[in-house]
């Protein structure tokens, strides 16, 4: 990525801003100083405008039809949108073409932009402009790509409560309570005959307490917020021939796994991702585990075994029509005091397997199903969210973090505010407690980009799409 080039602020950016591909509505968006002056040279506006009326004289938020032209050759009927900063999604001056959606129009009218002006948008630029200008921060700009990349309900909901400024109000409220700590040190340094910082350790001692539990509460919430945002690493273990294949596809709600007869038939790994309840589950069907000769069955329940040491939840699929054995007990030992249900299949049989006991001998819920009449997936999912969310997540009043990056700068916060405190208990001298509490101040920055360099801001936009 040229930087230079990437952002000269007089540069004016054009990209097509929907998805790749035919469909009904295009955008080509436009930003920058000169958005309107370079729109301008190929809209001819229809007449329901006043005669001789340009974009760059027209007012803010209004929508004009007309025909995007290259030359004399007409390109397409579209509307266009004139939108000044500092009220656009860039805070700049932007220009938003709404053509027909076929990818050789969007083509041609972008071309046609770029050649009276415009420069091609670099992925993210858009957004990128839009923290750089002040609009949002950077955990903000993050919360687009969330919103964009979101795989469910929650995921979609932590997204908008972020883009809100969630994140960045508790974080600007706990760097705002450092920073007064820090001014105060340094004014009584500065001024020891005006301002004492006798018994004052005890003081800090005492401020710092509930922003040291706020930050652990946020670092905490983060594996929450891991699931949310990637999914729930989920592995369907079992006995051969019980049930799992069968209940891997009612879950898809397709053919996926082979389903036969025979014990055995599943012998690697198939992985798939599905939404179950507004959950995403990341789910793996597995070789059935059992004692075998068989080398190649072997080598599958090992794998079995290992993805199993690895995920976040389990789903122990036992066949209630035939007796528990030796290969049920070595997976019941398996799922103990892990995140895990019980699936009874074959309700539709004969049940010769108990479920409370089965509950008791496994410490797990166990949902009776029939993976082949398709019963017991409600109660299922109702079990999988008070297992992870204990009930709904009201974004309104949580503050969950998604982003591995923020996880990292809350943790270095919170250890720079552990090395105060044993400052403080250790009667370390004041000047000496602010190196700790500076960095604190600036890990948190991180978050938000008050304090974040030039090329972590160039690794985060570089991740977003174009257009975006």
């Amino acid at each position: 990525m040229v930087m230079d080039r990437y952002y000269s602020d007089t540069d004016t950016i054009a990209a097509v801003a929907t998805a790749a591909g035919n469909s009904g509505i295009g955008i080509i968006r436009v930003s920058g100083r000169e958005a309107c002056r370079i729109v301008d040279q190929v809209f001819c506006m229809g007449k329901g405008d006043r005669p001789g009326k340009s974009l760059e004289q027209a007012d803010s938020h209004t929508v004009h039809y007309g025909m995007i032209q290259d030359g004399n050759q007409v390109i397409d009927e579209v509307l266009v949108l004139v939108m000044r900063g500092p009220r656009s999604y860039t805070a700049e001056d932007t220009v938003e073409i709404d053509c027909h959606g076929g990818v050789l129009v969007m083509r041609r009218i972008l071309e046609t932009v770029i050649r009276h002006g415009a420069r091609a948008a670099e992925p993210g630029e858009f957004t990128r402009r839009a923290f750089l200008n002040g609009r949002i921060d950077l955990s903000q700009a993050e919360a687009v790509m969330g919103l964009i990349q979101a795989k469910n309900q929650y995921a979609l909901e932590s997204s908008v409560s972020q883009l809100k400024g969630s994140v960045s109000r508790k974080v600007g409220k706990l760097r705002q309570e450092i920073l007064y700590q820090l001014a105060y040190i340094e004014s009584a340094l500065d001024d020891p005959e005006h301002i004492s910082l006798d018994g004052y350790g005890q003081k800090l001692m005492e401020v710092l307490e509930p922003v040291i539990r706020q930050v652990e509460k946020l670092v905490a919430s983060a594996d929450q917020g891991r699931l949310v945002s990637e999914g729930i690493r989920t592995v369907i273990l079992g006995k051969p021939n019980v049930g799992k294949s069968s209940l891997m596809n009612v879950l898809l709600g397709e053919e996926r796994a082979i389903v036969t007869d025979i014990a055995g038939t599943t012998r690697d790994i198939l992985e798939e991702q599905i939404s179950l309840g507004g959950i995403t589950l990341k789910i793996v069907d597995t070789a059935g585990i059992r004692e075998t000769q068989d080398l190649v069955e072997r080598i599958g329940v090992t794998r079995a075994r290992q993805v199993a040491d690895q995920a976040d939840f389990l789903l122990y699929v036992v066949d209630g029509s035939c007796p528990l054995d030796r290969n049920d007990e070595q997976i019941m030992e398996l799922i103990r005091e892990r995140k895990a249900v019980v699936l009874l299949n074959k309700k539709d049989l004969e049940l010769v397997v108990d479920q409370d006991e089965l509950a008791e001998r496994t410490g797990c819920p166990v949902i009776p199903i029939s993976a082949r009449e398709e019963t017991g997936i409600e109660e299922l999912e109702k079990t999988i969210q008070e297992l992870f969310y204990q009930g709904a997540i009201d974004f309104n009043d949580q503050v969950l973090i998604t982003s591995v990056r923020h996880k990292a700068a809350l943790e270095a916060a919170l250890e720079s505010l552990g090395m105060v405190v044993r400052g403080i208990e250790d009667g370390m001298p004041e000047d000496f407690l602010t190196i700790d509490l500076m960095d604190a101040y600036r890990s948190l920055g991180l978050i938000t980009g008050e304090s974040v360099e030039d090329d972590l801001v160039d690794e985060i936009f570089g991740k977003f799409c174009m257009g975006k």
